[in-house]
């Protein structure tokens, strides 16, 4: 028999807190490492640590890139069309406003899903876990296209915001998968109200991204009164592509607890919480 989980996802979700959550349950940890390791792709570094969040012990999982940008909460920057139009869109950054990337684009720097799903096939990991990989990116890359209306392979993703996506959905695909789930019952995801920034002005929350994956997969969403965003567009990716059930068995035991924090400081817990149940 496989392993029932359940992710709670009272302050949200995102590729950051799903992982630290599922190493805090028992992931293998030196499996992920390895994955990410493997990658052909460079300019980053993992960082696991114990943080408290409202008093709470959580796993914080932490992707650093040695660029001159600072990493903004683990989601894609989005440009797609004319390469030169400069048109990106950075969702997850705290400070909106005050971040602008350099203006010259090249092609180099754009990846495209397919040139994902490349990247994602070069690295060293299980194939279920990279089915699982893959499964997440066509999700995410199928709701961008559609928030922006361009066909699925006009969808590029700018390199910096790319290789923070490719590591997190990576390490989430091998850390579910050294689990051994065959149910995972996630009931609702709670999300935050109000507006974020981008470069080009201020787009509703939930983003249009995250709005896509839960029309396409069906998800619960609850809307709390948190102000800010607390589902982003990887994190919503990771629940869509691994939920079986969204109604939880009416008595269970809880055999492992797994926390998992977050980056941003709402007014709600901020973790990831995630249980392994019976």
């Amino acid at each position: 028999m496989g392993n029932k989980l359940y992710l709670e996802c009272g302050s949200g979700i995102s590729g950051d807190m799903f992982v630290g959550a599922m190493l805090d349950l028992g992931a293998d940890q030196k499996k992920m490492e390895e994955a990410l390791q493997s990658l052909p792709v460079d300019g980053f570094k993992t960082e696991i640590t114990r943080v408290k969040k409202s008093g709470l012990d959580a796993c914080d999982f932490n992707v650093i890139l040695d660029h001159a940008h600072e990493n903004h909460d683990h989601d894609m920057e989005y440009l797609h069309g004319d390469h030169h139009d400069d048109h990106h869109h950075e969702e997850h950054h705290h400070d909106h406003e005050n971040h602008y990337h350099d203006e010259h684009y090249h092609d180099h720097e754009h990846r495209s899903p397919e040139d994902i799903i490349h990247i994602i096939g070069h690295a060293s990991m299980t194939d279920s876990a990279r089915e699982l990989a893959c499964k997440i990116v066509k999700i995410l890359a199928n709701a961008e296209a559609k928030a922006h209306g361009v066909p699925l392979e006009q969808v590029h993703f700018h390199e910096v915001g790319a290789v923070d996506s490719i590591v997190d959905i990576v390490a989430a695909a091998v850390c579910a998968d050294s689990l051994g789930l065959d149910e995972v019952y996630i009931p609702q995801l709670n999300e935050g109200r109000g507006m974020v920034r981008c470069q080009h002005g201020l787009l509703p929350i939930p983003v249009p991204a995250v709005a896509n994956i839960i029309s396409a997969n069906q998800l619960k969403m609850h809307i709390t009164d948190v102000e800010g965003e607390l589902v982003t567009p990887t994190g919503a990716a990771i629940a869509a592509a691994l939920r079986t059930q969204d109604q939880l068995p009416e008595k269970f035991t809880i055999q492992k607890v797994g926390m998992g924090a977050g980056k941003r400081e709402y007014a709600c817990v901020g973790v990831l919480r995630a249980m392994m149940i019976e």
